[in-house]
């Protein structure tokens, strides 16, 4: 996969892409990272990417032709057009499903956007829209960052174990288990006996029940859409969560 970043602070992705996992992805030929400085492509002799705004108002707003002449010269570089995201508060929600969607494409070029605003033209070069968040950063490169990371790690050979990927929260639809490792207890909290059992089907039916319990306590939301089993159901009203079939809402009525 080759993904792409128009950016005018090329330097912001060295440290988070030259360590860990993202590292040896590279190292590895599974992914190529690039960055492109859209000030390389401004038209005059100061290379000037904003200027302000019509209408008046406050900041600098970026200038569409660069950015324009940018996307055209790497789609003319690689023979066709890359699956293009703008990354802009005012996009739909990035959710885990959505890195799985962009891990099957071969080329993403994420628009970095900065200063006050962007040109409104610029969002026709878009394919899509994406938020990391309800909130304002200084620019959409550390947005592109996280977006990269969760796309990459999801690229087959990225992680050692492939099931790390599908038992992560969101990917089944719950946020994770509880886990544990050694010492099996530590300052008087020990790690749950079924899990030192050995009985690997009791394990995952704990696993199973405590992921839905999390879930119901922390996201009920996210179960709006989740088939439950009866003995699930069962599982939370004993923990006094109770789902209304109108509603789909799981609201807390106790518990810890």
């Amino acid at each position: 996969m080759l993904i792409q970043f128009l950016t005018l602070f090329p330097e912001m992705f060295a440290g988070p892409f030259s360590c860990s996992m993202i590292k040896r992805a590279q190292e590895r030929g599974l992914v190529t990272l690039e960055t492109i400085n859209f000030r390389d492509y401004a038209e005059d002799r100061h290379r000037t990417v904003d200027d302000t705004p019509y209408g008046g108002g406050p900041g600098m707003i970026l200038k569409p032709e660069p950015i324009f002449k940018a996307v055209e010269a790497q789609t003319a570089k690689a023979g066709s057009k890359p699956y293009i995201i703008l990354t802009t508060p005012q996009g739909e929600p990035f959710h885990q499903q959505t890195a799985a969607e962009l891990s099957k494409l071969p080329h993403l070029l994420f628009i970095c956007g900065h200063y006050e605003g962007f040109d409104e033209r610029i969002r026709t070069l878009a394919d899509r829209e994406l938020s990391i968040g309800d909130y304002v950063l200084t620019g959409g490169e550390l947005p592109a960052m996280v977006m990269a990371d969760a796309v990459i790690r999801l690229l087959p050979g990225v992680l050692g174990d492939p099931q790390s990927a599908e038992q992560d929260s969101f990917s089944r639809g719950l946020l994770d288990y509880p886990q544990y490792t050694k010492p099996a207890e530590f300052r008087g909290m020990a790690v749950p006996a079924i899990l030192l059992s050995g009985d690997h089907g009791k394990i995952e039916v704990w696993r199973r029940q405590q992921a839905l319990l999390r879930t119901a306590r922390r996201r009920p939301e996210l179960l709006a859409d989740l088939e439950l089993s009866p003995a699930e159901r069962e599982f939370l009203e004993k923990h006094q969560l109770t789902l209304d079939p109108e509603k789909k809402d799981l609201p807390m009525k106790g518990g810890n």
